[in-house]
This record gives structure tokens, C-alpha cells and sequence, in this order.
């Protein structure tokens, strides 16, 4: 394929993502709305957090501040996971619900940061902010799969959604960044405008039914689901249509009921709730989530310690966004000639190759290389990881599912931006320890899902009926 050609379906899958955007009639595109609104709010808070805890004093004092600050971003999932996220799993409404309440309730939020800038109150209030981010993030991983027709749109929607994120930071960016230079609370104010008209746009996420899982979440032998009532098959679709992943049904409630039930009867014999899929890609969608923590925070401060340029720090940010663009861009691409898993394990092999090429040229041009490939690395990884997910887990569990994953790879990355912040590496010592990890990761997952295949294989050759996870716990 030419250049000419990689072009053009480059932006042709921009289009896309653009169309459903701005095509309301359909329920994809308000959640595309909401997602989109509710990603340039979170940017320019986040750029007014910077130029508040970071830029404005010296490497020390920033040190316990950003310290300070990544252990509130831990505590928002002590809430969100117990707390929220079973009304999560009450139906499409209360995740409509909770989506718009974020959106509102960070608004006011935001405003009560802008008068605290320099106050005592500007922590608990970030901290606010933060619990209402994961509650939105969790309600719409758990609101995708109906919004989507067919089980090969997960993926394509999980990208676009990233897709859209990705050009609203790009959008929002430069934007926060001139209202920086009037000062950090006129930019939580614009904040405070975009979250508010989140919170309208959320309002019209249409009163779709509850969606029952018309595809079993794992088979055994005989081609019957083992988390929920036999599923008649329908015949196969041409490819390419996809089999419908949900169907609306007048019994969806008493379904979902059921698939709670059984759910939590595998609990109670001890059995585990998660197919080995998503077991695997969740520990490698772990690893891939400490390197951006890790990577942002080791190379802010070793930025610094350099006395790099200020353009330095815009430069790395901006290749790492290009990353993530050309990640989310190119999945629906890529999902042609992969599955998911093998995207999440190139994810992976990616990080490693380029971790370790950063270190041996160790100079600090070899950086922005590096953001690139963790920045493509992760926005290529996790709409696979979400899209396995939402496939595997039973629709009436998927908000606490996901409270579940997010809680760990929030805590994952918290933890290893830490890390970075207390040690200090330097550049060299940083691009090691993210190529090592990251290949000792991919060996990892690549051994695991062997041992699965292998002991798949030998329970069914001895007739023992295939139950999911029984090899993983």
C-alpha cells in the first residue's frame, strides 16, 4: 500500500470518528458528544493543576506536592468501586444518570477550585473533581456495548471514543494554555463552561432499553453459555456484519437478574468471575499503564533537573499526543490482521523495543521517540482491552467490572509514578527500566496464554467441561 493510500484511510477513519460526532441522531454519537465535551473539561483542569502545583515553584517544593496530589488520584477509586459502581450496574438509566451528574457536579466543582487557587480547600476540591471523573469514566465503559449494534463495533467504538479524546486535548490544549497566561482560575472557569454544557449534552443520551447479552460470555464444549440461560444460535452473518452482540428484550430485567445470580454463585464456590481473557489483558494493560505514569513523571522531573528549555516540555507532550492520535487511529485498522490480545501483547513489544533503543542512545532526543511509542502503545491497547471486556463480562456487571479494572490500573499508575518522583532516575536509567519491564511483561503474557490454550485443550480432551478461568485465578 502506497503512501497516497495510507493516507487516505488515515483520515478517512477521522472522518469517521468526526461523523458519528456530529451525527445526533444516533446514540453512538451523543455518548461521542458527551465523551468528547467531558475530555476538553478534564484537559484544561489538568493544565490549570500543572501550572498550579509544578511550574510555579522549584523541583523540591514540587516533589511533595505532586506527591501529595498522585495520592489523591488513588483514593476517588475507594469510593467509585464500593460505593458507586453498583448503582452502575442498576440499568442504562443510572449510568446515564451518573454520567451527567459528573459532568455537573464537576462544574461546580471547578468554579470552587477557581476561588481556592491558592487555598487549603483546592485539594479536597481536586479531590472532588477526581471521584466524578472515574465515576463518568466507569459509567461510560459500562454504557458502550449499547450503544453498539454488532460485537465488531466494540472495538471500532472504543477507538473512535479515544479518537475523539484525543483531538479534543489537542483542541482544548492550546487553548487552556492561553487562558494559563491570564492565570490558573480563568482557566478553571472556561472548565466550568465546558462541563456544564457536558452535563446538558449527557441529559440527551437516549432512554435506550437494557441490552441483554444475546452472544454467551464463555462456551462450553456443547456450545452452551455457562454465565446465563442457553442462547439459540442464529447463524452466521457474512463477514464482516458482525452478530449482534445485544438484543432489547421485554425480560431484560429478570436476565439480568439472573446473570447476577449466577455470577455470584461461581463467587461463593470460589470460582473466578473473569474468563482467563480478560484476566491476561488486564495484568498486561497494567503494565503498559505504570510506563505512562512512570514515563510522565520521570521525565517531568528529569526535564527539569537539566534545566531543559520550557519548549521541551510542550514538545514531549505534544509527540506523546500524536502517539496516542495515531494509536487510536490505527485500531480499527490493525483489528483487520489482529485480534485483541495480539494488540495488547504488540503494545507491549513496542514499548520494550523503543524503551530499550531511548536508553542505548541515552541522549535527550531520544525522549520524544519514546512518548511517541508509549503514547501509541496505550491508546491502542486499551480500546482492545475494554472491547474484551465488555465482551466477556455479563452487561448487568459491568459497572462494578470496570470500577474493578480501572480501580487497578489507576493504583498501578499511581504507584509507579511515585516511583519516579521519589527515586529521580536519570534518563538512561528511566528508558531501561521501562524497555526491561516491558519485555519481561510480553514474555509474560505470551507464556500465560499458552499454559491457558494447553490446559483448554487437555480438559476437553478428557471431556471435563471448560469452565472460564478455572486455569487463571
Amino acid at each position: 500500500m502506497d503512501s497516497s493510500a495510507r493516507w487516505a484511510r488515515f483520515t478517512r477513519l477521522v472522518r469517521s470518528a468526526v461523523h458519528d460526532l456530529f451525527d445526533q441522531s444516533q446514540p453512538f454519537g451523543r455518548l461521542a458528544l458527551v465523551h468528547t465535551v467531558f475530555s476538553v473539561g478534564t484537559t484544561m483542569v489538568t493544565i490549570s493543576l500543572a501550572g498550579t502545583l509544578f511550574f510555579t515553584i522549584s523541583p523540591e517544593a514540587a516533589k511533595g506536592k505532586v506527591v501529595l496530589y498522585l495520592l489523591l488520584t488513588i483514593t476517588p477509586f475507594a469510593v467509585v468501586a464500593p460505593a458507586l459502581s453498583p448503582l452502575l450496574d442498576r440499568g442504562s438509566y443510572a449510568r446515564r444518570a451518573s454520567m451527567a451528574i459528573a459532568s455537573v457536579g464537576s462544574a461546580v466543582l471547578v468554579l470552587l477550585m477557581a476561588a481556592d487557587i491558592r487555598g487549603l480547600l483546592l485539594f479536597p476540591e481536586a479531590f472532588g473533581v477526581l471521584v466524578l471523573s472515574k465515576l463518568y469514566l466507569v459509567a461510560k465503559a459500562a454504557l458502550v456495548p449499547s450503544m453498539t449494534e454488532t460485537e465488531d463495533d466494540l472495538a471500532s467504538a472504543n477507538a473512535k471514543l479515544a479518537v475523539l479524546a484525543t483531538l479534543a486535548g489537542f483542541v482544548a490544549s492550546p487553548v487552556a494554555v492561553g487562558f494559563l497566561q491570564l492565570g490558573a482560575p480563568w482557566v478553571l472557569r472556561l472548565a466550568f463552561v465546558v462541563f456544564v454544557l457536558g452535563g446538558v449534552a449527557a441529559m440527551r443520551l437516549p432512554k435506550t432499553a437494557d441490552a441483554v447479552l444475546a452472544k454467551p460470555a464463555a462456551a462450553a464444549p456443547d456450545g452452551q453459555p455457562i454465565l446465563g440461560p442457553p442462547v439459540p444460535d442464529k447463524g452466521r452473518r457474512p463477514q464482516g456484519a458482525g452478530r449482534p452482540l445485544y438484543e432489547r428484550s421485554p425480560t431484560s430485567n429478570r436476565e439480568r437478574q439472573v446473570r447476577i445470580n449466577v455470577a455470584r454463585e461461581r463467587q461463593r464456590l470460589g470460582l473466578p468471575l473473569y474468563v482467563p481473557e480478560v484476566v491476561l489483558s488486564l495484568a498486561a494493560m497494567s503494565v503498559i499503564r505504570g510506563s505512562v505514569g512512570f514515563l510522565t513523571f520521570f521525565l517531568a522531573f528529569a526535564l527539569r533537573h537539566l534545566h531543559a528549555a520550557t519548549w521541551w516540555f510542550g514538545f514531549v507532550l505534544l509527540t506523546s499526543a500524536i502517539g496516542s492520535l495515531l494509536g487510536s487511529l490505527l485500531v480499527p485498522v490493525l483489528r483487520r490482521y489482529l485480534s485483541e490480545q495480539q494488540l495488547i501483547l504488540y503494545s507491549l513489544v513496542l514499548s520494550a523495543l523503543v524503551g530499550v533503543i531511548a536508553a542505548v542512545l541515552g541522549s535527550l532526543w531520544a525522549q520524544p521517540l519514546l512518548t511517541l511509542a508509549i503514547g501509541f502503545a496505550t491508546t491502542a491497547a486499551k480500546p482492545s482491552f475494554d472491547s474484551i471486556a465488555q465482551r466477556h463480562v455479563p452487561p448487568a456487571l459491568l459497572g462494578r467490572a470496570f470500577a474493578k479494572f480501572e480501580t487497578q490500573l489507576q493504583l498501578v499508575w499511581v504507584l509507579c509514578a511515585l516511583l519516579a518522583v521519589i527515586v529521580g532516575f536519570s534518563l538512561q536509567a528511566g528508558d531501561v527500566l521501562i524497555g526491561v519491564t516491558c519485555a519481561v511483561a510480553a514474555g509474560f503474557h505470551v507464556s500465560m496464554r499458552r499454559a491457558v490454550t494447553q490446559s483448554r485443550l487437555e480438559q476437553h480432551q478428557a471431556g471435563r467441561p471448560d469452565l472460564p478461568g478455572q486455569s487463571l485465578n
